[in-house]
Formats: structure tokens, sequence, C-alpha cells
């Protein structure tokens, strides 16, 4: 064994052993799509006062993570997402509506002066009572009711609606006589703290003891004696405490109290009707401080437990089905070798798991399927090895026909196409992480993790093991067992028939067109579905355990106010309802109709909600993300491969989105976030066709320039379409697994991909290569004259350079 291969073998047991142990030690971080809970995102809005800027979300975040520790869930989530957006993960909580309403409260408390009753109808506004709140009672002096669901206004939008501008506010009091009200003399930021505490000997029961700033205790003791100077009877002489543009108590002073002195002590109580719950929350929501700017939920996520628990489930059967079968397949094309990349494979998932949860990332639903989505792909790096390995085995001199020379050439010229398809699979996945939001970001992360792990797996785990294999006596005895002895069936085939493909490009061109017409056709007669992340509005799954009638289910959602909501059946007993805008409260009255229908209590499974706002920025973010992979695309790959290649490659991957896109118009499938991870996917593997090819098609014309560039194409085309149909099974394996077996969360997205391999395989081949071709035939330049590639072209035969029409059975490779 030499010093290299010692080397490689040790860095592939301390990388594997790593990787284990990080994998047995550290938890998986599961995302709220597949443990259930609810994900927030709340955006911070300008106000007349105040500007929602960074530090303002800054403080914003702050208030929110002191109510939400109080809330007592286990394991919450608040990060900031940009200057004005906050997302906060609840695992476990199924209702976000207790959860929004404590989230989005600004918890303003202020004291007015009442200046006296108003006309019967007068009050300017409404107060609401709240869902945790019950009417306060007039009580002794300084010990008010509460009640209250309170609105998103902040502090300052409160005080000057309140009276500081000089105008009166009217309120109804808790018996729904209208005051007028002063300016306030006291607000929540005058407030020390807020304690729930019980007092049952003196009946109070439950109550919120509120102790007042040093500044307060004298505007306290000021509001109090003033109101102490009218008559007993007078309504001047009670004190209105509101909470959230609503009175909860308007007590009289006590009679005890002397005009122009007050209450002193700087401290009063809210009591009420509370119970131990309705307490706590009161103290913890005046404790956390209003909010400095109000917030919009902009989108909001909610997933059933059951939910996460099946995709976890069904994800887990199509990763291990499908990578039994992708085994099954390499080990019958490559036999000893493909055995071997069996076990890499097997590391290959080892490592690029202990990797997510070594890097505390998300593991989402779409990231499941990019996690076995990943297994398909970092097979191409095992394959593109082998079939060059079995090319230079096929090619060398009797005195090097060795497996262990041809396997050591073989890594050695595949490199550079491992290397730039995978840079350009790289490149979608950082732009789903730059552009995505939730689930699908998580998909980018874990499709670039897997691609680098990929990388490691071929390139070290891989190469070690089959060094150690082919370095055996028994193998070189027997060089068919490692299984690029020989060049296989389908380059036999192919070097027999010796086809022309590029002789009909400008047919293959002529196909490709008319598919991209039909894809247009189908966007601009059908049109495309958009889902709720890119509209905006409400999508809410439910579950029943009988089928329901998607006609009567439609009727009766319909006489609830929603006439024109979509409503589709999802599968056997599952309902979805999507509609442009959707309460809480009109939610329930939806679920209470659906099972209505059959006789139970309708489950929800998953409820998502997105505001108008955020769909826009949604759909902005989609067509950047689309335009980016675009650009980013052609420039790395004209970098790499001058222009018309580059460009070449960039028109078969629109070809490939553009059809995906045009079929799931014609089928009516939403168009949606995880849609857009699988149209990224597919860009990145429809580039990384076309650059193995033109990888190809670069180290043949640097070794034989004076060979005409249609028939370098057709060669390159013709060695390379081994790997390309290998590849590509591999990942239909997995992608048809994925359909089949993987739930119907993961269907449309195994669909999406699985044409778009389709597609891209055939557009690598009868798409990018002809139009190089005809670009080239135009005068368009495609390849630097300096250009090697690190390829094979210094060691071709010595008889290559003569003969460029015909291919040497056997061998691909041209004469």
């Amino acid at each position: 064994m030499t010093r290299s291969m010692r080397v490689r073998a040790l860095l592939a047991l301390a990388i594997v052993a790593l990787s284990l142990y990080i994998a047995v030690t550290v938890p998986a971080r599961l995302g709220l799509d597949l443990r259930g809970g609810t994900q927030i995102v709340l955006e911070t809005r300008d106000t007349p006062t105040a500007t929602a800027d960074s530090e303002a979300t800054d403080r914003t975040l702050e208030v929110l993570r002191r109510r939400v520790d109080a809330l007592g869930i286990t394991e919450p989530t608040l990060t900031r997402s940009g200057d004005q957006r906050v997302i906060v993960e609840l695992p476990g909580v199924q209702d976000p509506r207790e959860a929004a309403d404590v989230l989005g409260r600004t918890a303003q408390l202020a004291f007015h002066p009442v200046l006296g009753e108003a006309p019967p109808g007068a009050a300017d506004r409404s107060g609401k009572k709240g869902e945790t709140g019950k009417p306060g009672k007039p009580g002794e002096p300084g010990k008010p009711g509460e009640s209250g669901k309170p609105d998103k206004a902040s502090e300052a939008e409160q005080a000057d609606e309140a009276g500081e501008s000089g105008r009166e506010l009217v309120l109804p009091d808790e018996e729904g006589r209208p005051l007028r009200l002063g300016p306030s003399s006291l607000n929540g930021a005058d407030v020390a703290e807020a304690e729930a505490r019980i007092e049952p000997r003196q009946g109070l029961g439950w109550f919120v003891s509120v102790d007042f700033r040093e500044a307060g205790k004298g505007q306290w003791a000021d509001l109090t004696g003033e109101a102490a100077c009218a008559a007993p009877g007078d309504p001047v002489r009670r004190v209105a405490i509101v909470l959230d543009d609503e009175v909860i108590s308007s007590p009289q002073v006590d009679p005890g109290v002397q005009c122009g002195k007050g209450i002193a002590g700087g401290s009063t109580q809210i009591t009420g009707d509370f119970d131990r719950k309705e307490a706590r929350e009161l103290a913890l929501l005046i404790n956390g401080g209003a909010l400095p700017v109000p917030v919009e939920a902009v989108e909001q996520r909610t997933v059933g437990p059951t939910l996460g628990a099946a995709a976890i489930e069904a994800s887990a059967r199509a990763a291990i089905i499908g990578t039994v079968l992708t085994g099954l397949f390499i080990m019958a094309i490559y036999r000893l070798l493909g055995g071997l990349a069996v076990i890499a494979l097997a590391c290959y998932g080892v490592i690029s798991y202990a990797a997510l949860v070594g890097l505390g990332a998300t593991l989402t639903l779409p990231g499941l399927a990019g996690f076995v989505l990943a297994i398909g792909m970092a097979v191409d790096a095992n394959v593109l090895v082998f079939e060059r390995a079995r090319e230079e085995y096929a090619t060398a001199t009797r005195q090097r026909k060795t497996p262990r020379s041809a396997l050591a050439a073989g890594f050695r010229e595949a490199f550079s196409a491992i290397a730039d398809s995978n840079i350009t699979t790289l490149i979608a996945a950082a732009l789903l992480f730059l552009f995505a939001s939730g689930p699908v970001r998580g998909f980018g992360v874990t499709l670039g993790i897997g691609v680098l792990a990929s990388m490691v797996s071929a390139l070290v785990i891989t190469r070690a093991l089959a060094d150690l294999a082919v370095a055996r006596r028994a193998v070189r005895r027997r060089p068919g067992i490692t299984g690029i002895a020989h060049i296989g069936a389908v380059r036999t085939r192919l070097t027999r028939r010796d086809p022309d493909l590029m002789g009909r490009r400008r047919r293959w061109l002529a196909g490709s067109a008319v598919a991209m017409v039909l894809a247009t056709a189908g966007i601009l007669v059908r049109g495309l579905d958009f889902g709720v992340e890119f509209t905006g509005g409400r999508l809410v799954e439910y579950a029943t355990t009988k089928p329901v009638d998607v006609d009567r289910a439609r009727d009766a959602v319909a006489d609830v106010g929603f006439p024109r909501a979509v409503v589709q059946a999802s599968g056997d007993g599952e309902l979805t309802v999507r509609t442009g805008g959707m309460t809480n409260a009109e939610e329930a009255r939806v679920g209470e109709a659906i099972g209505d229908l059959v006789g139970e209590k309708a489950e929800k499974v998953r409820d998502e909600l997105i505001g108008p706002s955020m769909g826009e920025e949604l759909r902005r973010g989609a067509l950047i993300a689309l335009a980016v992979a675009v650009g980013a695309q052609l420039l790395y790959l004209a970098i790499r491969f001058r222009f018309a290649l580059g460009f070449s490659a960039v028109v078969a991957m629109v070809h490939d989105a553009l059809i995906v896109v045009g079929v799931f118009a014609w089928l009516g499938k939403p168009i949606d976030g995880v849609f857009l991870a699988a149209l990224l996917t597919v860009i990145g593997y429809s580039v990384n066709d076309s650059v193995v090819i033109f990888d190809r098609v670069r180290q043949l014309q640097a070794s034989h320039p004076e060979q005409p560039y249609a028939r370098t194409t057709n060669t390159a085309l013709v060695q390379t379409v081994p790997r390309t149909v290998n590849t590509g099974m591999g990942a239909l394996c997995i992608l048809a697994t994925l359909a089949l077996v993987g739930g119907d969360s993961l269907t449309d997205f195994a669909l999406a991909l699985l044409i778009g391999v389709a597609v891209g395989t055939y557009s690598s081949m009868f798409t990018a290569a002809p139009l190089a071709v005809e670009l080239q035939a135009r005068g368009m330049s495609t390849t630097r004259a300096s250009d090697g590639g690190g390829g094979t072209g210094d060691r071709e035969p010595a008889d290559a350079a003569k003969a460029p029409t015909r291919t040497r059975p056997g061998a691909g490779l041209p004469r």
C-alpha cells in the first residue's frame, strides 16, 4: 500500500468515525412540519411617532421572548429576519390563536380621568371582550377590574388616541355606558412590576398587583387627588383604567381620599373575576411591556404531530427502499466496485446527517426530501469515475492494462466534471437558502450539505475502498469482477452502431422547440395555480376517518361565508380549503362545518396563513431566484467553457424548467414553495448533465483540435451516454420510490423532479449539445485554445488524431 493510499484510508476512517459519533450523540433538530407546532412570522409596522427600524425590531424581539418564555412552551425559537420581521417557532402549539393573541398584544395600560358621561351612542370605538379576560367589577379606590382582547396599537398611538393631543376619547364603561375620558396621565411605561396574586380571605380571589415607578407614583397621586375633588356619585370622581382601548374598570375614588392629595404609595391592584391563568397572563403582558411598534402576523404555519410523524415514516421508508434499489442497480452494473460504492453511499448518509445535526440545521419536510434525493445524486460521482476507468482500461496498452491504473486514471480524469457539475448544484442550493423561506430554505441547506458529502463519499471513501480492493492479488488475477474491465452493454451497443446524433441536430432542436411551445400553451391556456405562499391567503387541511364528498364540503364552506374558497380532496379522508382571507374564528366555523358532514370532529393537520405583503414578497423572491439562477449558471459556465457552451447549457436549463412548469399547468398542480425547491433542483440537475458532456467536448478538442466540432461533440455525447443513463436510472429509482411511498406531502415534489430528471437527461443530449454545434457553425467560439480541463488530451493513444470519422469498437474513443 502506497503512502497516498494509507493517507486516504486514514482520512476516510476518521471522517466516518467522527460522523458516527456526531450522529449518535447529537439529536436532530426537527422542523415544525415534522414534529408539529406553529410558526408565526411577525412584521413590525411604522406609526406616526415611531419607525419600525432594526433597533425597534430588536426591542420587539426581546419583549416577545419574555412573553413566550412565560408561556412555558418547550424549546421555543425566536429569531430576527431582516430589519422588520421576527420568526417565532412554538413546538407543540396546535392552536395558534392563543399564541398569536399573546404575542401580538401591546398590553398598553392607561389611566384616564373621567370628564363625564357622553350621550348614548357617542362612543367612537367599542370595547372588545378578550378571550382571557372577564369584565372587571368596580372596586375600591385603586382596585380596578380587568378585561380585554387587545389590538395591535403601539404605546405612542394609544397615548395620542387617548387624548395627549388634547382631544377627548369616548369609550363605554363596564356596563356599556359611554364615558368622556381626558388625556392619559399614566401608561404601561410607568409600571415597575406586576404580579398575579391570590387573597381569598378578603374575598379578592386572584388579582394583579401593580407597582409604579418613581415618576408614576406622583402622577397616580395627582390623578386620584384631582378625581377626589368631585362629589361622591359624580362620574368625574371616577378613574378609568383602559387596557388596549377597553375600559376594564372605572371605580369611584374612595370618599376618604382628600381633594388634591390623592392616593399615596405608588401601588394599586387590578381585580376582577380572574382565575389563575387569566391573572398570570395579564401580569405577563404588563411585565413584558408594550411593544415599541405594532406587529402584524404576515405568515403562520401550523402542522399537526400526526402529519409530521407520517412524513418522517414515509420519507424514511422511501429512503430505505430507494437506496436498496439504487444499490442493487449500481452493483449489477459495476460489480465489485459497485458494491464498494454502495458502502460509500451508506457512509454518505451518515456524513450528511452528521453535518446536518452538527451545524444545528433544522431538518424540514422538503429537507428530508432533499436528503433522500441527494442519495440518488451521490451516485453520479461514482458513475463518472467508473465510466472513465472503463474507458482507460479499454484504451490502455497491455503493459498498463490493470484495474488499479485504470481506476487511478478514472478518478483523475473525472475530477473536473465532478467539480463543475457539483458546483452548479451548489449554486441552486445557495439560491434556495438566500431567496426562499421556511421549510424550502431547509431543503436548500440539506441539498447543499448532500452535494458536499457526496463528493467526500466518492472522492475519499469510495477511492479508499476501491484502492484497497484492486490492490488485492485475487482481484488482479480476475479483473472482470471489478466491473471496469469491460465497457458495458450500453457503450458496446453505441460503439457498434456508431450513431451520428449531431447529424440530426436540427430535428432534435425542433422537437425541443415544440415541447416548449406546448408547455407555454399550458401556461397561457390553463394558467398557473399559485399556492397561498405566492398569492397570500389561508390554506387549511383537515383529516377525517370517513371520506368527505367534495361538492358537499364546498357547499358547507360556502354556507359559512366563503363561496369562492377552493375546496379539494387531497387524499382518502383528507380535505384542503384555500381562500383569500380567513380569521381564526372563521376557520373554526369551517372546521365545524366539515366535521358536521361526517358526524365527527375534523382534525386540522395543516394550517398556513400568508399575508398579502408576504405573498407578494415571496413571488418577487421566486422570480429573483430564477433570474439569478439563470445568470449565475451562465456566468459560471461562460468562465469554464466559453460563452457558446454556457449559453447552450442555460437554454437547455430554461427548456427543462419551462416544461416542468407547463406540465404542472396542464395538470392543474399548485405552484408553491416546495415546487420552487423542485424547480431549482431541476435547474441544477439539467446543468449538471450538460456540464459532463461539455467537459468531455473540451477535453477532446484540446487533444484533437483538427477534428470537426460536430464530430467531436458527437463523440463526446456517445462516450457520456452510459454515465447519463446510469446516473438517471439511479436518480429515478429514488424519485419513483419517493413519489410512490413518500406520502401525499411529497407527491408533487417527487413528480416535478421525475419530470425534470427525464427532460434534463434528454435536453443535455438533444438540446444543449445540438445548439452548441449550431452556434459553432455560425462562427461563435465554443472553447478556449488553452483549455485542457485537466482531461485526457495528452494521454490519448498516438493514433487518436488521425481518423476522426469513426469510433473504435469497444473503446468509444476517436481513432
